[in-house]
């Protein structure tokens, strides 16, 4: 395909090839890591569910069902590790197929994610540990990969003690990790300050990266998505996000319309435009002006993204589409850490991330088309 003929195609277009690519190169249980519980996987299968929903195809819903099904067995037990919380994130693939399919397992499953909240350490103030390797750090990944799972799991089985905890973690984010000179947040904070990264005075590691920024907006927004139109704590979310994307959109790149791996820092010949943060900023700011965090005017931004994520796709020899620039799995640290960190195509963060933005851009669209015709009605 060349690039004219991508450019051409609509955004779930895009999300449904970057799902094929992968499908025809690996089984369920054989997507990286190979036949483990992992975030990894969770994201890219999460988007994959997504385009499930809007497609309506089966495929998209009996791929990730195979996975999950090859790691957990008929009475909900598998294999998962008990002290971080990136191993609660692919749960929310066991809260769609509970709803879905009404098996018992993937309840069962799900209830043993749900209570490591229970046992996992916390800060003196009760914010997560990222993992007990990095003991008193609360990192921004975290809020995805755990507080998304509780929201959703509190509406699904009435788990009404979660919603609060994840409110109050949110705030603590905040509270230790947030800069007023750009509005943006810190990847980790470490309340020991005994890391090497750790700001003697602040505890915060000493830059803004990208995809952790990414994981932070991706779940404020699809917190506002979940909690109730009055639940009290709404108008602090909208008002948080809003400021948060506010911030993304200054430091966006404007010849590309990506947004560099250290965030704050594309004049610096060694940092690169990756793209696995600029698909969550895309996420991000398309769910603010939904919410209305942001003026329509913001969506430019978000459009001029994912434009300049089309811009970089590639197709290989056999047609399937590739999703370059993806920084791999990535520990916080300095900004040598960052911009060293080795560059992949298609790593699983980033095609996961890039389905979620082709998503939210194809929804955003069908609301405008939608409007339009109401407007013509009128």
């Amino acid at each position: 395909m060349s690039p004219n003929e991508i450019a051409k195609k609509s955004p779930l277009f895009y999300a449904q090839a970057a799902c094929d690519s992968l499908i025809s190169l690996y089984l369920p249980e054989e997507l990286p890591p190979e036949g483990r519980w992992h975030y990894h996987q969770g994201i890219f299968l999460e988007g994959m569910l997504q385009v499930w929903k809007h497609t309506g195809d089966e495929k998209y819903l009996e791929y990730p069902k195979r996975y999950v099904d090859k790691l957990v067995d008929e009475d909900g037990n598998f294999f998962f590790a008990r002290d971080e919380l990136d191993a609660i994130m692919p749960g929310l693939l066991l809260l769609t197929l509970d709803e879905t399919f009404g098996d018992r397992r993937y309840r069962s499953a799900a209830g043993k994610l749900r209570h490591l909240f229970n046992t996992l350490n916390k800060t003196s103030e009760g914010a997560f540990w990222h993992k007990d390797k990095y003991p008193y750090q609360m990192w921004l990944d975290g809020l995805y990969m755990g507080g998304v799972f509780a929201l959703r799991y509190a509406n699904a089985y009435d788990d009404g003690s979660l919603v609060p905890m994840v409110i109050e973690w949110e705030k603590l984010m905040r509270k230790h990790m947030s800069d007023e000179a750009t509005g943006l947040l810190y990847h980790a904070w470490d309340e020991s300050r005994k890391f090497p990264w750790s700001n003697p005075e602040t505890g915060n590691s000493p830059e803004f990266w990208g995809r952790s920024l990414g994981w932070y907006g991706l779940a404020l927004s699809q917190f506002l998505d979940i909690l109730a139109e009055d639940h009290p704590t709404r108008g602090e979310l909208l008002a948080a996000l809003g400021r948060f994307v506010e911030g993304l959109i200054r430091f966006q790149d404007a010849e590309t319309g990506l947004w560099y791996q250290v965030v704050d820092k594309g004049d610096q010949p060694d940092n690169w435009l990756e793209t696995s943060c600029t698909s969550l900023f895309v996420y991000a700011i398309v769910g603010a002006a939904k919410h209305g965090a942001i003026g329509a005017d913001g969506l430019e931004a978000a459009r001029k993204g994912y434009r300049g994520l089309i811009d970089r796709l590639r197709t290989d020899t056999e047609g399937r589409l590739i999703v370059p620039d993806i920084c791999i799995g990535t520990s916080a640290g300095d900004y040598q850490n960052y911009v060293t960190r080795p560059v992949s195509e298609n790593d699983l963060h980033g095609v996961g991330a890039f389905i979620l933005a082709c998503v939210a851009v194809a929804e955003a669209e069908e609301e405008e088309e939608e409007e339009e015709e109401e407007e013509v009605a009128l």
